[in-house]
Formats: structure tokens, C-alpha cells, sequence
């Protein structure tokens, strides 16, 4: 759907919006998957490297690709981090790493496959002297704002946990 509301310059010209503008909603993301009958299966979208995707080894994949599957807890982790960051800029909370490691739990259920649940483990590393539980508070609200977790049917499950550098 394309909006008919009038853009601003900026928004007209993608060269001149800055790196960390967010465009208004709606965003539009494309994909392309292409394959033969065997073999890998080439996953495309405009001005990004291509991803060679194979299933993985529980459906008898090589193992050695990403998957449908490995991409997903990817999506999640990566976009848990994402968010975090936003959080945590817009709350001034330093920070000096996270490691955000995320197992979904695929089941059959009344004929059908589908991720039933997804354990989220965020470690964060802050500074000496940072609000514990401000960081706490950024994490769990990264986990609630994170659009590739509110738009999965699973149940979630946060762990985090706060280490300060001594």
C-alpha cells in the first residue's frame, strides 16, 4: 500500500536522509527466494549480499547454511539487540556489550509445524556505577517493543541478566 500523504524533501530523497532517521509507517520489506530442485536456495533482496539458504539438519539438511529456521531466531535476536539499543540511547544508559542468544523450540501441532516458543537469554555488560535496574528496565522493554517478537505467535520467555565491569 502507498501512501498518498506528501513527503518531505529529505523523505523524498533516500541519499538525504541521515542513517538513523526512521521513515513513517508503513515500512515495505522485500525478499526474493529462487531455487531448482536440488540444492541451495538463493535468497535475495535489492542491494544486499545474497543469502545461500539450505534446510537445516533436523530436515536433512548439510547443516553448514542458514535455514528458514536458523534465519527466524536470527531475525529475533538480532532485532532484540536493535531495539535494545534504541532503549537504551533514548534512555542515556551506557552500556558496553549484549550477547542476545535466542532458541526456538519448533513442534508439530495438529498437523502443522510452528515454532511453539522462544527462550530469549540477553546478557548485558554495563559500566561501573550504571543503574542496575535501569538496565534491567531496558531489557525487558526491548523484548516488548521488538517487532519481530511481537509478531510471532510463540510464547516468549526472557532471561536477562546484568553483569557490571569491575
Amino acid at each position: 500500500m502507498i501512501s498518498s500523504q506528501p513527503m518531505s524533501d529529505a523523505m523524498a530523497d533516500p541519499a538525504v536522509v541521515p542513517a538513523t532517521a526512521m521513515h513513517p509507517f508503513p515500512h515495505h520489506y522485500h525478499a526474493v527466494a529462487s531455487a531448482g530442485p536440488e540444492g541451495e536456495v538463493s535468497l535475495a533482496s535489492g542491494g544486499l549480499q545474497t543469502l545461500r539458504i539450505m534446510q537445516p539438519v533436523q530436515f536433512g539438511g548439510p547443516g553448514d547454511h542458514w535455514s528458514p529456521e536458523t534465519l527466524l531466531v536470527g531475525a529475533l535476536s538480532n532485532c532484540y539487540l536493535l531495539t535494545f539499543r534504541a532503549i537504551a540511547r533514548a534512555s542515556k544508559l551506557p552500556w558496553v556489550s549484549l550477547r542476545c542468544e535466542v532458541e526456538g523450540v519448533l513442534e508439530r501441532e495438529q498437523g502443522n509445524s510452528r515454532f511453539t516458543s522462544f527462550i530469549v537469554d540477553a546478557h548485558l555488560v554495563v559500566p561501573a556505577g550504571t543503574d542496575i535496574e535501569l538496565a534491567n528496565r531496558a531489557l525487558h522493554k526491548a523484548e516488548q517493543g521488538c517487532l519481530i517478537s511481537n509478531s510471532l505467535l510463540g510464547v516468549r520467555q526472557l532471561n536477562a541478566r546484568v553483569e557490571t565491569l569491575a
